[in-house]
């Protein structure tokens, strides 16, 4: 009836119908059906017997909200059209157009729909019983082929597919959604395509709301600070949070955040005000975000490492009124905060307050905290999140139950939404907090066996932390009761090895955007089929619900890509500052019964597997992921377009062959001489560094689509020979092939020039030890680690290998660890034990103006013999030093045992006539003091030398190295070395397979040197600086462990006053003996240390000029 009403034919209103159901399933505008024709329109042919069939190629464009009787229409003029010239051999039109084509579909199209409205009249034969048998295809000859016929019961439909792409459960959903939509079309013809129902009423009931059943009671009239103060009644004297080694109690965290929120309050902060958050990874970190949400506020966390030109935009756009930091971070910080609180500088004033929980008028719709994120504008947008968001994240939820005995690793950069769960999960509960630094994480050796010794129960990573650490060591989270990763496409791979190598007991895939309080759907990973290409993100988290939609907020059916929406009680306020993008983002929820509810767009695509678990697909937009950060990549386009030399600008985030993602830009650029460096700081001085691309690639012009817009899947790839930005010089020799390839797997990059440098493709002193102990298999050559700061590319690095195998190389004990830069260079010795390779973050810190050399013991090398006096050390280190700067001044500098032997060179050097400034690192004059009874070390035996230097160790990287005097001393003094050994390449301070002399190189070196006495002579005065940890004493009393009192501790100097030409400049710095020379302290130690340098040389300066002025 349709059909006559609209003069059109079964054949057209069926293939209509049909394109509408592709375009819902594909969500595709441009439908493109092949269909057969008998071609039999010419007399002449009609008695002749013969295949004269053609196939026709139907193209149809859908609308939104084009109405089906419009459709009708425009496939009816098509189709005739296509009558029109049925005689053109399909194969003459696929040679005129000449499509790529592919062994793997049909040129032109892939979908076939074919109506047989021909009747068939049954055969007779004399004698005979005929009856008809329906052929079996085996090989689907097109992705998709509907076939339907008319019968005496109506039309019947026979659907062919490709295995391949379908399954019989999909092909049926699809068979019966077609019927669905046929009724809906015969019932309103004049409805929009794209409004068609779809669904049976069973369906519907079942993808809105049978599998959004997630109400669960939860505290929502409460506020997190509160929840948190009600376990600290029960618990007072639990555990609650560790960083480095220093712990808080439930009661003594809610009385310094009490002290500083009772503080806070009288600087006027009160419910919605925002207050900034500056500090390093600390127990003041926790503190302070508790503090103010105590004081009635909300925090906006700062990352110190963020450019200063976005901080300062995030204060300004956030209109922080007061902002909590530290005096360390004010350098990067602008000037113009209302009212500045620095931890340090105020903390006196602070704990005057009371410790009493403050009063305040605060409820759970008031905010908690906002987050910033990459915004597509260019600028990042602050998202709001109230307190009754976080408890719904945290409180009787159902993908996990945490509980007082559990400890929570904080692994996650606090303005990185994660730390929601992992701060508040863990104080709620009762749980123990459990800060991990950057390094460990960074570690997968020393990070499995962090966890192991803190004991941590519950983790949270990145997918693509989770990736690296399981590829290297699947067993590294073992001891895990929960282990949670999202955030980004995972590696199946990484799975499976995890679920081989003795999993977690509960491995979970969670998945959410920051506007909906960090997780809104879990996936509990048990086992993974072999042909698995990814993991389902999941169902919806409690008191949360998900819809998948298409653009006119319909629900697709299963197995159909859409949009994933997100609703519930974790819903963000919105985005501070931005009300019309606040509108667009966060509508309201037609589903729901409550008028104010509403759904938040992500802007992922997604679908919906069978078992109700959704599969996380890709973006709709540019928008990308990248080691847990979202990354708008128009906010990349929009900075690098503001450079003034860049015309355009395009970036994209592509995987290398590991699977991890970088970022890429693409430039036209006026100036030929606008190189990738220059970018790159632009950028950096904008932008966090992980929104600053690893490449880039200058164009002449940027392809274009047939529409005029960028063509993204045109852009040449990352590694091909279009990327002009740096110059690419490939390996010329054998040596330089086969670093390349070291390089290349350990960096995971395609292709390295030899004149990049290792450092800047992504290299850092783990790597460098991999890279050393991968050149001792490839040369039998022993290669100092130092040699990688004097030879950071690969031509540098294979002349220094060449050169060693050409020759016995003179060994020399000065090592060039930063050695560019215009200002005096800064030479500092290592302590007992010798190695300079813990100063490269002292180093770095100090600037890329200052050059800095370290200089370490001869012996470590397990061959030559250990100098044993502190004069003969002096005597070789100046003539290393001597190489550089031939006359003074001097800026010397020793850590350790190294201040003393840097105190004898500035005496023999000045005793030559030149003009030395001192700066000691940690240790004791050397001076004469009474012997100590129990520190007899003439009488030690290996054993007891190897625990000694394992606790330096320990300190050295934060790990439990599980050695101990008892542990060892009944092996062999072999199988002391091997155990050292094994444990030192456990955590990861060794490559795998380092050779046993280098491990007794450092045990002799540490040996003679912390037996060595030096009390000097005949002593002419210096100018000296000493730096004093704050947490531990003094280098004497963290070596031995002795409990008998050094004379030296009362003296603030250390003893060091005598042999100044003034009063000792002291800093104290915090840190221990060894964590002062690692992050986050060795920051401060290097700003301290600049600025005691600068004034050296600005002294130096002034002597110089009284000298020529005398004259």
């Amino acid at each position: 009836a349709l059909s006559r009403q609209t003069g059109s034919t079964l054949f057209m209103t069926l293939m209509a119908a049909f394109a509408t159901l592709l375009y819902r399933y594909s969500g595709e505008s441009d439908v493109v059906i092949g269909s057969p024709i008998a071609n039999r329109n010419r007399s002449e042919i009609e008695p002749l017997i013969g295949f004269f069939v053609n196939t026709l190629v139907l193209r149809t464009k859908l609308e939104a909200e084009l109405s089906f009787e419009q459709l009708l229409k425009q496939v009816r003029a098509n189709t005739l059209t296509a009558y029109e010239h049925q005689d053109v051999p399909f194969e003459q039109i696929v040679e005129a157009l000449q499509p790529q084509r592919s062994m793997s579909h049909s040129p032109l199209f892939q979908v076939m729909f074919v109506l047989q409205n021909t009747p068939m009249s049954d055969a007779e034969l004399p004698g005979v019983r005929l009856s008809g048998l329906n052929a079996q295809s085996t090989i689907a000859k097109f992705d998709l082929t509907l076939s339907m016929s008319e019968s005496l019961m109506g039309l019947e439909c026979e659907w062919e597919y490709n295995t391949d792409l379908f399954d019989k459960s999909t092909i049926e959903r699809m068979a019966s959604h077609f019927e669905n939509l046929l009724a809906a079309i015969v019932a309103n013809p004049q409805q929009p395509v794209s409004k068609l129902s779809l669904l049976s009423a069973t369906e519907r009931q079942q993808l809105l709301f049978d599998w959004n059943d997630t109400q669960t009671d939860y505290p929502k009239d409460k506020c997190v600070h509160q929840l948190f103060e009600e376990q600290v009644v029960k618990t007072p004297d639990a555990v609650a949070v560790v960083f480095n080694r220093q712990e808080l109690t439930y009661r003594q965290l809610n009385e310094r955040a009490n002290q500083l929120a009772h503080y806070l309050q009288t600087l006027g902060v009160k419910p919605e005000v925002l207050v900034g958050i500056c500090v390093d990874r600390s127990l003041e970190m926790i503190v302070g975000l508790l503090g103010i949400l105590k004081a009635g506020g909300a925090y906006v966390p700062l990352d110190p490492s963020y450019p200063a030109e976005r901080l300062s935009y995030i204060m300004a756009d956030a209109g922080i009124e007061v902002l909590l930091t530290q005096e360390n971070l004010l350098s990067v910080l602008p000037l113009d905060c209302a009212q500045m609180v620095c931890w340090d500088r105020n903390w006196e004033t602070i704990e005057q307050h009371c410790q009493d929980n403050p009063m305040t008028d605060v409820s759970a719709d008031n905010l908690a905290y906002v987050i910033y994120t990459s915004g597509s504008t260019g600028e990042p947008k602050g998202v709001s999140v109230a307190h009754r968001g976080v408890n719904r994240l945290i409180v009787n939820t159902n993908y996990i139950n945490l509980q007082e005995q559990d400890v929570v690793g904080l692994a996650s950069n606090f303005s990185f939404d994660a730390v929601t769960f992992e701060i508040w999960g863990a104080l709620v509960h009762g749980a123990k907090l459990v800060g991990i630094e950057r390094d460990v994480m960074l570690s997968p050796h020393q990070l499995a066996n962090s966890l192991q010794s803190q004991k941590i129960s519950t983790l949270f990573v990145t997918t693509a932390l989770f990736n690296q650490i399981a590829n290297v060591v699947p067993s590294a989270f073992n001891s895990l009761q929960n282990l949670m990763f999202g955030g980004e496409a995972v590696d199946v791979s990484a799975i499976k090895a995890v679920l081989k190598n003795q999993p977690p007991q509960r491995l979970l895939h969670v998945y959410g955007p920051t506007e909906s309080t960090t997780f809104s759907t879990w996936y509990l990973v048990s086992d993974v089929l072999e042909e698995a290409k990814t993991i389902p993100i999941g169902r919806p988290i409690a008191n949360t619900q998900v819809y998948i939609l298409d653009p006119q907020l319909q629900p697709v059916p299963i197995g159909v890509a859409g949009e994933l929406h997100i609703g519930g009680d974790g819903l963000a306020r919105g985005y501070l500052n931005r009300p019309e993008l606040t509108q667009a983002k966060f509508i309201d929820n037609p589903f729901a019964s409550d008028s104010s509810a509403r759904l938040y767009k992500t802007g992922d695509l997604a679908r919906y597997l069978p078992d109700g678990n959704i599969e996380f697909l890709g973006r709709l937009d540019h928008q990308v992921k990248i080691r847990g950060f979202r990354i708008e990549l128009g906010e990349i386009e929009a900075v690098l377009s503001n450079h003034p030399h860049v015309l355009q600008a395009v970036a994209i985030a592509t995987t290398d062959p590991a699977g991890n993602q970088r970022l890429v830009a693409y430039v036209v650029n006026e100036e030929e001489t606008l190189s990738t460096q220059q970018l790159r700081e632009f950028l950096q001085q904008q932008l966090p560094a992980y929104m600053v691309p690893s490449t880039f690639i200058v164009l002449d012009t940027l392809p274009l689509t047939p529409n005029g817009k960028v063509d993204r899947k045109a852009l040449p790839a990352p590694d091909g020979d279009i990327e002009r930005s740096r110059k690419h010089v490939a390996p010329r020799t054998e040596i330089e092939q086969i670093l390349a390839n070291i390089w290349q797997e350990l960096l995971l990059v395609e292709r390295v020039s030899i004149h990049d440098n290792f450092f800047e493709l992504g290299g850092h002193s783990l790597l460098a030890v991999q890279l050393v102990s991968q050149i001792e298999k490839q040369f039998s050559l022993h290669l100092p680690l130092a040699t990688l700061f004097q030879s950071s590319t690969i031509e540098q690095l294979a002349i220094s290998i060449g050169t060693d195998l050409a020759t016995d190389k003179l060994w020399s004990p000065l090592v060039p660890i930063q050695p560019k830069g215009s200002l005096p260079p800064f030479f500092c010795v290592a302590g007992a034990g010798g190695n300079v390779m813990y100063f490269h973050e002292l180093s770095q810190y100090l600037g890329k103006d200052r050059p800095f050399y370290g200089l370490q013991a001869q012996g470590l090398d397990g061959e030559t013999p250990p100098l044993e006096s502190v004069e003969e050390i002096a005597s070789q280190y100046i003539e290393a030093i001597e190489t550089v700067e031939q006359v003074g001044p001097y800026f010397l500098g020793g850590h350790s045992f190294g201040g003393k032997v840097a105190f004898e060179m500035a005496q023999q050097l000045q005793r030559k006539g030149q003009m030395v400034y001192l700066t000691i690192l940690d240790t004791t004059a050397p001076v004469s003091q009474p012997a100590r009874q129990d520190d007899d070390r003439s009488n030690w035996d290996s054993a007891q030398w190897i625990s000694a230097v394992a606790s330096i160790v320990e300190e050295l990287i934060g790990e439990n190295l599980a050695i101990s005097y008892e542990d060892i001393s009944d092996l062999t003094p072999d199988e002391q070395f091997s155990y050292f050994k094994q444990q030192l390449e456990m955590v990861g301070f060794l490559p795998p397979q380092t050779d046993i002399k280098l491990v007794r190189g450092l045990l002799q070196v540490y040996r003679v040197q912390s037996q060595t006495d030096y009390v000097p002579l005949n002593t002419a005065p210096i100018p000296i600086t000493l730096f004093r940890a704050r947490d531990i004493g003094s280098e004497e009393e963290n070596s031995t462990n002795l409990e008998q009192e050094n004379p030296l501790d009362k003296d603030p100097a250390w003893g060091w006053n005598q042999f100044s030409d003034g009063v000792v400049d002291i800093h104290t710095v915090p840190g221990s003996h060894i964590s002062m020379l690692n992050k986050p302290h060795v920051q401060i130690l290097a700003q301290h240390l600049q600025k005691s340098l600068d004034k050296a040389q600005k002294h130096q300066l002034e002597t110089l000029n009284a000298k020529t002025t005398e004259k």
